[in-house]
C-alpha cells in the first residue's frame, strides 16, 4: 500500500483540463480556474476538496490516513498521506474533488467515458 509522489501525479493526467500552479512548498491543481488539490511533495501530502460529510467521516474512520485541513463554506479539505493510502482509493478522492469543482458538462463528459464515473455520481 501507498502512493509515491509520481504516482500521485500520474493519476493527475486521468483528470481532464487539470492545470498545476507552484506556490513555493506546494503546488496547487486547478480545473478551469478552481482549485480542487494540493500537493507537498516534502511531507508526501496532498489536500483534496470535499464535502464536509465527507471530510468527517474521512478523518473519522481513519486519522491516521486523513486529516481535516480546512473547511471553506459547504467544503470540508481534507490532507492525504500517500503512503497510507492505495492508488484506487486515492484516484476516487481525487477525482470526487475534480467533480466538486469542475463545471457541469466537463464532469458529464468524465462520467460518461470514465469507469469511475458511475461511482462519483452516487
Amino acid at each position: 500500500m501507498g502512493v509515491s509522489v509520481d504516482e500521485f501525479l500520474k493519476l493527475l493526467d486521468e483528470l481532464p483540463e487539470v492545470r498545476a500552479s507552484e506556490a513555493g512548498e506546494w503546488v496547487g491543481f486547478k480545473v478551469r480556474g478552481k482549485g480542487f488539490g494540493y500537493l507537498w511533495e516534502e511531507t508526501e501530502t496532498v489536500g483534496l476538496k470535499a464535502t464536509l460529510q465527507e471530510q468527517i467521516a474521512l478523518v473519522a474512520e481513519r486519522p491516521d490516513v486523513f486529516e481535516v485541513q480546512f473547511t471553506a463554506g459547504q467544503f470540508g479539505w481534507v490532507v492525504v498521506h500517500l503512503d497510507r493510502i492505495d492508488a484506487d482509493e486515492l484516484f476516487e478522492l481525487m477525482a470526487e474533488a475534480w467533480c466538486l469543482t469542475a463545471p457541469k458538462s466537463l464532469v458529464e463528459a468524465f462520467e460518461a467515458t470514465h469507469e469511475i464515473g458511475g461511482k462519483i455520481a452516487q
